[in-house]
């Protein structure tokens, strides 16, 4: 009786592990695995923000520390909801609705104001310096509060038995970022 207890006991066991490793995965879970990466601040996110931030040559390293900052938040704050799976063989569509910061309107704000008073960000000998207009585009978005929803169609694939939520479009990474533009 103990032996059919314990080979009862190790067949429930390695099926409720198989069972837990099929829960995780799933295209929706996938998606969610990705969303939750950017609320949690995940090594990777912060891996590819540090490197975005990097990359940009107009910022000093002030600004580059408060952009990163303003991100930071700002994928904290990042709501969504699973809305729908769509399930083709091997390949899957997640329908997410995302709710994030919308930096769009202040971008585009603070563009024209610089069109608009161009006297403001020169330097001493009337120059244009690049950082003044910097530090008053990073002082629009930091003072916004505007969210916006979108709703994101993210494909994921099954490779070897496991579903990967495939390459971000850009317009698809702008919006999750808060700056897409319509």
């Amino acid at each position: 009786m103990k032996k059919i207890l314990l080979l009862f006991t190790c067949f429930f066991c390695f099926t409720g592990c198989n069972l837990m490793k099929d829960i995780n995965n799933t295209p929706t879970r996938k998606v969610e695995e990705l969303l939750n990466r950017y609320q949690t601040l995940h090594a990777d996110v912060l891996k590819d923000l540090d490197k975005a931030v990097a990359e940009e040559e107009l910022f000093n390293n002030e600004q580059r520390e408060s952009y990163k900052n303003i991100m930071k938040k700002h994928y904290q704050n990042l709501t969504y909801e699973i809305k729908q799976e769509e399930i083709n063989a091997d390949h899957a569509t997640v329908k997410a609705e995302i709710t994030v910061t919308d930096y769009t309107k202040a971008l585009q704000d603070a563009s024209t104001y610089l069109r608009d008073h161009p006297e403001e960000f020169a330097d001493e000998s009337g120059e244009y310096d690049a950082s003044l207009f910097t530090n008053y585009r990073l002082e629009q978005i930091k003072n916004v509060k505007d969210k916006v929803t979108y709703t994101l169609d993210i494909q994921v694939t099954k490779k070897d038995d496991r579903w990967v939520v495939d390459s971000l479009p850009n317009s698809t990474i702008d919006k999750i970022h808060g700056i897409y533009t319509y």
